[in-house]
């Protein structure tokens, strides 16, 4: 390839990329329908009780706690036990959420964190 035709390719892709039809499109724009946070602990008691404090003070709204379906001797947990909580944040706070997120993951995630359907989903360790 010549220099010549680089060039030429170069300013093709930057029409592209200036074409004012592309930003009208309203399908391209990123929404926030709902941020589902969630703690899985994998046992009741002490350690559900403050992961289901850190979910309230951290989006005002109360957690839902989520029950095992079966009993896993190997976990040690039993059918019905608490072992989860997670909340659905809406509206202007999920955005809020979801950047506080990505600023602790430091704006990168990976390409299988994103789901074909247009969703996405990563974790934050506890530290």
């Amino acid at each position: 390839m010549t220099s010549q035709n680089k060039q030429a390719k170069a300013v093709e892709v930057d029409q592209r990329a200036a074409n004012p039809k592309r930003d009208a499109n309203v399908m391209r724009k990123l929404r926030i329908d709902k941020l589902v946070l969630n703690i899985s602990v994998g046992e009741s008691g002490d350690r559900l009780t403050r992961a289901g404090k850190v979910l309230q003070q951290l989006t005002d709204q109360t957690p839902i706690f989520s029950k095992s379906r079966l009993t896993v001797r190997g976990w040690g947990i039993r059918r019905n036990e608490k072992i989860a909580c997670h909340v659905t944040v809406r509206g202007p706070k999920a955005e809020e959420i979801l950047e506080k997120g990505l600023k602790v993951k430091e704006y990168e995630l990976k390409k299988a964190n994103f789901s074909s359907t247009g969703n996405f989903g990563f974790c934050v360790q506890e530290q």
